[in-house]
């Protein structure tokens, strides 16, 4: 059976690159270099970060010490699944029976009688997923999945490797036996060492070579497995597609005819729809905690289309729907009148992995239908949550996100963050630094060297110009940053300490260049 592999490389790190890119909308700018860890270990990286030197396989130390400006993030497979199922919906739309292998992978029977050939079928796939913001999209066409996907590997952006029919064989006779990598089901280990290893060591450096080898001989030293990839060497590969059920059809979409004006009609027109939206989820044992919503209008006799990703603390109901529809046309108006409104879940799920925890944690409703009153009033920027998000310096810590949407963190939490002041957090982070004055027993400035070492023991402070003298009753630090020291014009050497006065105010100060300044405060 002719089978068409189609393969979006680094696929994880493609789906963190969109978020932060989303994100960034809102002030950030993400840096390009980003790579994907799984136990310490390089599984993904951007082509940014593959210029610098970064590898598939490299540990997270040596990935950092080639790109400093590394962003480093977690594998999540659940997202990466939920992010390709756009992916292969798009495909199903073009070819019944798609199989999902793992996210950024997956095989089809090639539909070359209906787009007239091969060729021409990747062209139509590679045309429609280019649409759908996936450029770097690779495919592969053989007698078998495991072929397919090596053709796939060795094809360049947006095109194909074709194996003729019956020409496996001579496809993989010169290719490198590490091609043969491929994990082995669970249950007993072969004897000995990795396959790849062993045959290496016995001077086997071609598939052609391992496929000349007795299949006896192969099966008594490298078991079930061996035996397998010795099958699949020889081109005997029997593995049949298994094809998915297609998800239910979840977008929804109402027109308007005539055009609406108003805001406050489009919503109410909308409303059917919507709650319909929703019982489609609930009958399908589903909620949706993101969801993108699209405004199609006129300007001027033109089409345009307006789209805002919005995010759900737990789940949207349909009151919830509602309101994002009317705070979108409000902050951004589309121009025209509208024509029509389309709801695209994207994060999907069972309610319980976002359910509340036995003893709460979530605003209760009257709370949520008093701010979304407030927020109908004065915007859904106005109102904001705040929380608390990776870095070393209290304002790179400061996360916040309007009132209903999930905070997206720019900088994770879970990493090292050397320098990094130890809990608990202050209370009141100042917009800008106060100048402040730290002395030592004898009067004279108290400074810090590129080492971390003291002028002097601070004695007495004052935590800004207007602010009183006052003794120092205690005090811990220093906790030294140095950043960007690779890059002149952003480099920054800094350190912190916690400082209490004699009258029981605590506060964060930092030196930076003999200056001192108050940071924030404890309360």
């Amino acid at each position: 059976m002719r089978t068409m592999v189609v393969w979006v490389p680094d696929w994880p790190a493609l789906v963190h690159q969109g978020e932060l890119a989303e994100a960034a909308r809102g002030g950030g700018e993400p840096s390009p270099a980003l790579a994907v860890f799984d136990k310490g270990v390089v599984l993904a990286c951007t082509p940014a970060a593959r210029a610098l030197g970064v590898r598939r396989g490299m540990r997270r130390r040596d990935a950092q010490s080639r790109c400093p400006d590394l962003v480093v993030c977690d594998h999540r497979p659940e997202v990466d699944a939920r992010a390709f199922e756009q992916v292969v919906t798009t495909l199903e739309e073009l070819s019944p029976g798609v199989a999902p292998l793992r996210p950024g992978l997956c095989a089809l029977s090639v539909p070359e009688r209906y787009y007239g050939g091969e060729p021409e079928a990747v062209a139509v796939m590679a045309e429609h997923l280019v649409g759908l913001g996936v450029w770097d999209v690779r495919f592969g066409i053989a007698d078998g999945v495991f072929v397919a996907e090596l053709a796939a590997r060795r094809a360049p952006a947006q095109d194909s490797v074709i194996v003729a029919p019956g020409g496996n064989v001579d496809f993989l006779r010169d290719l490198p036996v590490e091609v043969l990598e491929v994990p082995a089901p669970a249950g007993p280990a072969a004897p000995g060492l990795d396959l790849v290893t062993v045959l290496r060591r016995l001077g086997i450096r071609r598939v052609g070579e391992f496929a000349a080898l007795p299949a006896p001989d192969v099966l008594a030293r490298f078991g079930a497995h061996g035996a397998l990839m010795h099958r699949w060497s020889r081109g005997e590969e029997v593995r049949r597609i298994s094809r998915r059920t297609p998800p239910p059809e979840l977008v929804a979409s109402v027109g308007f005819e005539p055009a609406l004006e108003r805001a406050d009609a489009v919503v109410f027109s909308a409303r059917q729809t919507v709650e319909d939206f929703v019982r489609r989820l609930d009958a399908a044992g589903l909620v949706c905690s993101t969801l993108r919503i699209e405004v199609d209008a006129e300007v001027a006799g033109e089409p345009r289309v307006s789209s805002r990703l919005w995010r759900h603390p737990r789940w949207f109901g349909s009151v919830d729907v509602l309101d994002r529809v009317r705070w979108q046309l409000s902050a951004a108006p589309p121009g025209g009148p509208v024509v029509a409104v389309r709801c695209v879940p994207g994060e999907v799920g069972p309610p319980g992995k976002h359910a509340e925890s036995l003893f709460g944690g979530g605003p209760d409703d009257q709370v949520e239908r008093s701010v979304a009153r407030v927020q109908a009033l004065v915007g859904p920027e106005g109102v904001r949550s705040v929380g608390v998000q990776g870095g070393r310096g209290p304002s790179d810590r400061r996360l916040s996100a309007a009132w209903g949407e999930r905070p997206v963190a720019q900088r994770p939490r879970d990493r090292p963050w050397p320098g990094s002041v130890p809990p608990p957090a202050p209370a009141t982070v100042f917009a800008e630094p106060a100048p402040a004055q730290v002395v030592g027993a004898e009067g004279m400035p108290v400074s810090v060297s590129g080492r971390g070492a003291l002028s002097g023991r601070p004695a007495r402070f004052r935590a800004g110009v207007d602010a009183a003298w006052q003794p120092v009753a205690a005090w811990a630090g220093p906790w030294p940053v140095d950043e960007h020291w690779w890059d002149e014009a952003a480099a920054r050497r800094v350190a912190r300490f916690q400082v209490v006065g004699v009258d029981g105010s605590a506060w964060l100060m930092v030196v930076e260049n003999g200056h001192w300044w108050t940071e924030a405060r404890y309360d």
